[in-house]
């Protein structure tokens, strides 16, 4: 450990100035650029309990002097997890300005709002005097990382400007301000239990920002309960606005890794129905690494996906009544699968150290929808190519997909396969959004 933060060190805590200290010590060959004043400057506000450190959020403790602190152990575990992150700098997402783009409404649990935080700084009018009096206070780090070193502007017919960042860095962006709604939302839910059950009578575990148990006074421990399909078949819009859907989702555990507790209600994004609660690791593990609405980029972790726990995520998915009935998986999951599994064998190596590697990186997009099947197709592609000679691997049609993925997902899931199917409807909700079977062929008959 550092030696010059060791005199602010008080029974595992360290004072803001040493945590500064010890993140730009921890993360200084990091991929990502990190900041000085991740504690003290701007966005960064202990008063407000936490204080965002890449995705994570470490929760600030006032001492009996007054002085603020956090614990070094918080701060340690967030520099180690920064220093995995792998960034390609060539791979960009445009983060702004969009024209026509309806103006981000004001999320008061997510106080970051890192998009629109990065957008004010760059457009702020002003002549040289407002800026040389602003140069003090400005902000140059967003949960630690410091953005600009990072930021690439790009400009189109001499007058647009747009600006871009390394999807890694938008990444660990989006996740930061997620864990701080979460946090929030689970701060005013205690701060309501609290108030309702009055003082506590003995102390309650509860986890800490790093997901450790800590002493709480709010009540005894509650035990995580097994989710049993008890949300099956109803829709996520009607139930994500019930007010006590979020302090029933945190009683259970994670319907998928099943050892962390839930903290959001997972859905399918096609037909609208809850699949079960997740963990936040979860939730993130299987959203599709969007480069625009409808192109993906296959990462890495879709081993976990389509590999390693390929039976749990099948189960999953297969919660939603659509997708079970119609045997397959959203689009974006769908296009990954195909990329990864059904053009696995299309996909070129080279030379590599110790045998030979597979080319650049898989890449997927779609015209069309799965609303209109019969015009929708899946280009895979390899960006990233060394040589530079390899585009595009295949072209293959939605509904060409979907009966490939059929006949892998008896042979890789049959408990699953067995349950799908158009004949399997005895279960299916009566809901706003029915599921049709597709007997005709037709291009309508997917809902």
């Amino acid at each position: 450990m550092s030696e010059r933060v060791m005199p602010g060190r008080t029974d595992g805590l360290i004072t803001l100035g040493a945590a500064d200290a010890l993140w730009v010590d921890l993360t200084a060959d990091s991929a990502v650029p990190t900041a000085a004043g991740a504690f003290t400057s701007c966005p960064a506000h202990a008063p407000a309990g936490y204080v965002l450190l890449g995705g994570h959020v470490v929760a600030t403790v006032r001492a009996s002097g007054g002085q603020w602190g956090v614990a070094e152990a918080a701060v340690c575990r967030a520099a180690a997890e920064l220093n995995t992150v792998g960034m390609d700098r060539q791979d960009l997402v445009r983060i702004g300005p969009f024209r026509g783009a309806p103006r981000q409404e004001c999320d008061e649990e997510t106080p970051l709002r890192w998009r629109r935080r990065i957008t004010g700084e760059l457009q702020e009018p002003g002549g040289s005097g407002r800026a040389a009096r602003r140069e003090a206070a400005r902000s140059y780090h967003l949960a630690g990382i410091d953005w600009r070193q990072m930021l690439v502007e790009q400009t189109r017919d001499g007058t647009q400007r747009t600006w871009w960042l390394p999807r890694a860095v938008v990444r660990l962006l989006d996740a930061a301000e997620h864990a701080e709604a979460q946090w929030v939302q689970a701060a005013r839910t205690r701060q309501a239990e609290a108030a309702v059950t009055g003082p506590p009578s003995h102390p309650r575990q509860a986890p800490d920002a790093g997901g450790r148990r800590t002493t709480s006074p709010e009540g005894p421990t509650a035990s995580l309960r097994p989710y049993n399909g008890e949300l099956e078949g109803q829709l996520y819009s009607v139930l994500s606005r019930k007010p006590a859907t979020s302090r029933r989702v945190a009683g259970w555990a994670c319907a998928v890794c099943r050892t962390a507790p839930a903290t959001v209600l997972d859905h399918c994004h096609e037909h609208g129905y809850v699949r079960a609660p997740v963990c936040q690791s979860c939730n993130t593990q299987e959203r599709p690494d969007h480069l625009y609405s409808n192109d993906i980029r296959v990462a890495n972790r879709y081993t976990r996906l389509f590999h390693t726990d390929t039976g749990h995520w099948l189960r999953h998915w297969h919660r939603c009544p659509g997708c079970r009935a119609r045997t397959t998986l959203p689009l974006p999951h769908l296009a990954a699968w195909t990329a990864r599994i059904a053009c696995r064998s299309l996909r070129p190596t080279h030379p590599a150290p110790g045998g030979r590697k597979p080319c650049g990186v898989l890449r997927v997009s779609w015209t069309g929808s799965q609303n209109a099947p019969r015009s929708c197709l899946l280009t895979v592609t390899v960006d990233f190519c060394p040589s530079g000679e390899h585009r595009v691997l295949a072209q293959v049609p939605y509904r060409e997909a979907t009966e490939r993925f059929r006949i892998w997902l008896a042979e890789t899931a049959p408990a699953v396969a067995a349950a799908a199917g158009p004949d399997r409807l005895d279960d299916l909700p009566a809901q706003i959004r029915p599921v049709i079977a597709d007997t005709s062929g037709e291009d309508t008959a997917l809902f």
